[in-house]
């Protein structure tokens, strides 16, 4: 049987130019679609409902090498009503926003979930970015979270774009696992989560209080909302003054400090293990 044609041959075509301006935040924000890519992203996104079960996947472009790698994908797209076009590398190049393109590049309508309607679910562990402003950083606590078992994510509106493509790609699908809400006020969040009975953890390594003595005192078992500030400067004093307590994670060796996502992996943890803990914990930071 001969090779496939590819159905999109010039990266001049209306459907690849659509495409290619969703990498900035503008049209992103106008047309309220996103860029997910690379097959983890795009199988993801194809099973993801949003509301009133429209499929998130709206648009698949693949080479035809992936295409056939991912068979399976292309089938899940097609079955979630997406468009898809076969293309050739120049196209896929044009499109994605990484150095070395997985074949795969799908477009999805935006997926954030309203403030109030987390706060109604009642939630138990949530990830509050305040003045986060890298995006591989926003990605990769989103991805903690969803390991971790949060409930949802809270993006300020003084922090990154959502859907920014390195954000997207940092998540590596746990954008699709769980609720985001976008743009809220720091002191609108962490009212709100008050109001729902969460209690407020802001994570700073000047905090007063240290993990190990939290988890060690049976402190964290209940609705907890953590709190992360921006990679270079933390957390203002205006927002710690808002939180129940200021916590840092205890440095054991002899490292200056560690990263916001890993500080944010070992927080969150320690909260998913307290609130899973049939008769208490001890410290996940000890050896």
């Amino acid at each position: 049987m001969p090779p496939a044609t590819p159905e999109l041959i010039s990266p001049r075509s209306p459907r690849v130019a659509a495409a290619r301006r969703l990498a900035r935040r503008n049209f992103r924000g106008k047309e309220r679609l996103f860029l997910a890519e690379g097959p983890q992203a795009v199988r993801e996104a194809a099973a993801h409902r949003a509301d009133g079960d429209d499929a998130t996947l709206v648009e698949l472009f693949a080479t035809v090498e992936a295409a056939e790698r991912y068979a399976d994908i292309i089938g899940e797209a097609r079955a979630a009503g997406a468009r898809v076009h076969l293309a050739d590398e120049q196209v896929i190049e044009d499109v994605s926003t990484t150095v070395t393109p997985q074949g795969l590049v799908g477009v999805c309508r935006f997926l954030d979930t309203p403030f109030e309607r987390i706060l109604a679910a009642r939630p138990k562990l949530v990830a509050v970015l305040a003045h986060v402003r890298d995006p591989g950083n926003a990605g990769t606590v989103l991805r903690c979270a969803d390991a971790a078992g949060a409930d949802a994510v809270v993006l300020t509106d003084a922090s990154v774009d959502l859907y920014n493509p390195k954000a997207v790609r940092a998540s590596v699908g746990s954008l699709f696992h769980l609720p985001v809400a976008v743009g809220v006020p720091v002191e609108q969040a962490v009212a709100g989560l008050k109001d729902a009975g969460v209690r407020i953890l802001a994570a700073d390594g000047a905090g007063d209080d240290d993990l190990d003595d939290e988890l060690d005192k049976r402190t964290m078992g209940g609705p907890t909302a953590w709190v992360f500030g921006n990679e270079a400067w933390g957390l203002p004093e205006e927002t710690r003054d808002l939180a129940d307590a200021v916590v840092r994670v205890p440095i054991h060796g002899k490292a200056e400090s560690l990263n916001l996502a890993t500080a944010a992996a070992v927080c969150l943890y320690a909260s998913a293990r307290a609130q899973r803990a049939s008769g208490g914990c001890r410290s996940v930071t000890e050896s």
